[in-house]
């Protein structure tokens, strides 16, 4: 009887030990798939003043969209500072949304289009755009698993003080197309 109360004791020892491990692999998981998003966003960040310099020579009248890019930039400039990640996430969906405009301006600026720096900036965008979009899947997918983990049963045993981790989600303003008018006075 005492060799099976021992037996009993050790595997439940074995399970905590277990589950306490994978929480916190999938823990660090999550906060390293914030941290490839962060270098992506990095990246970004580092080429908008290169793109926006290009885009004010050729649209110089299209004052919104290069402030839009220049202010999302600085906020998620501040935010990471911060180490706001919900505050980065926020300034980057806002990026996103003033970059979009910026490529439908250049639509209009047969000259800009064509402009090599421009089509280079341009390029080097849309690949930092899908490492980032592949990122921020990977991490929706690492905090799925942390919080699947916390939230059912026996994880929640031995989750400790950890909370579930939140989602990277576009807000609903940032899901629509933005709006370009070329029209004056528009």
């Amino acid at each position: 009887m005492g060799w099976a109360i021992l037996a009993i004791a050790i595997a439940l020892v074995l399970i905590g030990v277990n589950y306490w491990n994978r929480i916190q692999i999938l823990d660090n998981r999550v906060k390293n798939s914030w941290a490839q998003i962060d270098v992506q966003l990095k990246r970004r960040n580092d080429l908008v003043p290169n793109l926006v310099e290009t885009v004010k020579g050729y649209a110089a009248h299209e004052r919104a969209a290069i402030e839009a890019v220049t202010t999302s930039r600085e906020r998620m400039m501040q935010a990471g500072a911060r180490g706001d990640i919900d505050g980065q996430a926020e300034a980057a969906n806002m990026m996103a949304g003033a970059l979009k405009t910026i490529f439908a301006i250049a639509e209009n600026y047969p000259d800009l289009k064509a402009n090599q720096n421009f089509l280079v900036l341009q390029e080097e965008l849309a690949g930092i755009e899908n490492k980032i979009a592949y990122a921020r899947q990977f991490y929706n997918d690492s905090v799925l698993s942390f919080n699947n983990l916390i939230q059912t049963f026996p994880g929640l045993l031995f989750k400790g003080s950890r909370k579930p981790h939140v989602y990277l989600e576009v807000p609903e303003a940032e899901k629509a197309v933005p709006a370009v008018s070329f029209r004056a006075g528009a």
